[in-house]
């Protein structure tokens, strides 16, 4: 990520974190759409994301288009029109994260959207067909949220469901795992926390997790969130991936480099 998008994502947060209550789950779900709406015109796209142009006339332009939606998604939309962006898919991006964040914020005490993330790309990734229906270009955009909507509907959170159905109609040329990850990591990120996905052989012990989870811990200096993937092709060992950390003491990857070695 370059510092200028850095800068405009910390600018972005910022004002949403000043929004506080007034950013509702309506409010979320209004800025992701309305990241599909600038996605989904380039003159509009354009304009917003010009460095160079005048941010009093972004926001007329905000007001006018988004008129129908909640002053606070305008604010929000406006900070994110106001901010220098290295690209404009990287403000499409800062759009979706700034959603994501005002979603997750709205989750109560006892709601997990991390775990029902997860637990949305596991099992899209061992579903072959799934997959494909809600990745294909052939698709469109209201199937594929009513597709997420009939999956988890009525057994995972509305938070969860209003972030899976907005992120596979606006994928931004994304693999559904790819999309669920960075959903992950930003609602982990909005609870001061990290997630680490935990690779092994074989499932590990609820005692086992948690001394993984007490490591990675003091390592990041942030509460940890665990999501375990047991792949018996790691033969024995443990990887770990916090972001783009990768800890990789598996005995596969150790018999592939002796092997790298040997024919060196």
């Amino acid at each position: 990520m370059r510092s200028a998008t850095r800068s405009a994502l910390s600018s972005t947060q910022a004002v949403l974190a000043e929004l506080g209550g007034s950013a509702d789950l309506a409010t979320g779900a209004e800025i992701l759409a309305a990241g599909r709406v600038v996605a989904g015109s380039s003159q509009l796209l354009t304009l917003l994301a010009d460095p160079t142009a005048d941010v009093v006339g972004k926001k007329a332009v905000i007001d006018r288009v988004f008129a129908g939606q909640a002053t606070t998604t305008r604010a929000v939309l406006t900070a994110v029109a106001g901010a220098r962006w290295s690209s404009q898919q990287d403000l499409l991006a800062g759009i979706e994260d700034a959603g994501i964040r005002a979603v997750a914020a709205t989750a109560g005490p006892g709601t997990s959207i991390e775990a029902e993330l997860f637990a949305f790309e596991t099992a899209v990734r061992s579903d072959a067909g799934l997959e494909l229906a809600l990745g294909t270009k052939l698709g469109s955009p209201a199937e594929k949220s009513a597709l997420v909507e009939r999956l988890i509907g009525g057994k995972s959170s509305a938070q969860t469901v209003t972030i899976l159905s907005a992120l596979v109609q606006q994928p931004r040329g994304r693999r559904i795992g790819e999309l669920v990850r960075d959903a992950s990591r930003i609602v982990a990120d909005q609870a001061e926390k990290v997630v680490a996905t935990v690779i092994t052989a074989t499932a590990l012990s609820e005692a086992q997790a948690a001394r993984v989870a007490r490591g990675l811990s003091a390592r990041y200096g942030k509460d940890i969130i665990v999501n375990h993937v047991v792949d018996p092709k790691v033969v024995g060992g443990v990887r770990v991936q916090v972001g783009g950390d990768v800890i990789d003491g598996t005995v596969s990857t150790r018999l592939a480099d002796l092997r790298l070695q040997l024919a060196g």
